[in-house]
């Protein structure tokens, strides 16, 4: 049985077709959830998944989760420096 490493390069071997036939832009973004999926290896084999690609949608997600959270905490930040209370957006119905 191959390492979680080694089957998640295969996937990535896999894709390539599918990132060759996308966008530059988008190209860039398949490749940051590849990596990001790379970041969680240690934790992917110590979990023995018997699927690797859950594994990697899974260290996906978590990534993208983390980012979201930090830009709430930023976003809170910026509203209290700027004097806006909870429920306040900043912005007037007609900047919408």
């Amino acid at each position: 049985m191959p390492t979680y490493r080694l089957a998640l390069e295969a996937m990535a071997q896999q894709w390539n077709d599918f990132r060759r036939a996308l966008r530059s832009g988008d190209r860039e973004a398949f490749d940051s959830l590849v990596t990001r999926a790379r970041m969680h290896a240690s934790a992917s084999t110590y979990a023995i998944s018997l699927d690797p690609t859950e594994s990697a949608l899974l260290s996906m997600l978590l990534e993208h989760e983390k980012e979201i959270l930090a830009l709430r905490r930023n976003l809170k930040e910026q509203k209290e420096s700027n004097g806006f209370q909870d429920g306040e957006t900043g912005s007037s119905e007609s900047e919408r």
